[in-house]
């Protein structure tokens, strides 16, 4: 539990050299800064985290605002399912409970959650003023599948690709192995009892 529920301002400032950078599509380690598009960029806030729901789902603060966040351009594993506890941890270690993060709303789901990107700024190093876009490094990491309908974001494709030749994350047991969560949830009890009994983490 966060115990003081505002963003300092000095938080505020260390983050205004990060949204900057984020605006003007910087980039680290050949992932790009900003998942959405430049008007999308503009509109990034800071937020803090509150907690992390599973892979893609997290609870934010803003301001004296809390809301729960699912992460676009991604569909990780949901708990229940093979390595859903793994990516649920993987991106808790990222998302710590009071981390200051850069978010980009954009709109609403049917299950009133918030929609929107999550940037990590970078404070340290030659990275300092950057930021990194979560949903690509959660793809790149094998912690999720890349998820874009509309196409939106360009690369995602290519990662997730890279992720399944090096047997990352979910990828571990092969491509054929791994099921979406939309797939996993029309599975009845006994086949999800029974699936994937050879494979574990």
């Amino acid at each position: 539990m966060i115990r003081n529920r505002s963003i300092s301002v000095m938080t505020w400032a260390k983050l205004a050299g990060a949204v900057a950078a984020v605006c003007v599509g910087a980039r680290l380690g050949g992932l790009p800064a900003a998942s959405l598009t430049g008007r999308g960029a503009v509109a990034a806030e800071a937020a803090q985290v509150v907690r992390v729901i599973d892979g893609d789902t997290y609870v934010m603060l803003s301001g004296a605002t809390t809301y729960r966040l699912r992460l676009l351009g991604v569909d990780a594993p949901e708990q229940g399912q093979p390595f859903g506890a793994q990516a649920t941890d993987s991106v808790a270690r990222l998302l710590a409970p009071g981390r200051v993060v850069l978010v980009v709303r954009a709109g609403r789901d049917r299950y009133g959650r918030t929609l929107g990107a999550v940037r990590l700024p970078i404070a340290t190093g030659a990275a300092a003023g950057r930021a990194v876009p979560l949903d690509s490094l959660l793809v790149v990491r094998g912690w999720a599948w890349a998820f874009d309908p509309k196409r939106t974001v360009a690369g995602r494709a290519q990662q997730q690709l890279a992720a399944q030749r090096a047997g990352r994350g979910l990828w571990k047991c092969g491509v054929s192995e791994a099921v979406t969560p939309k797939r996993w949830r029309s599975f009845n009890s006994e086949i999800k009892r029974r699936y994937r009994v050879g494979c574990t983490w």
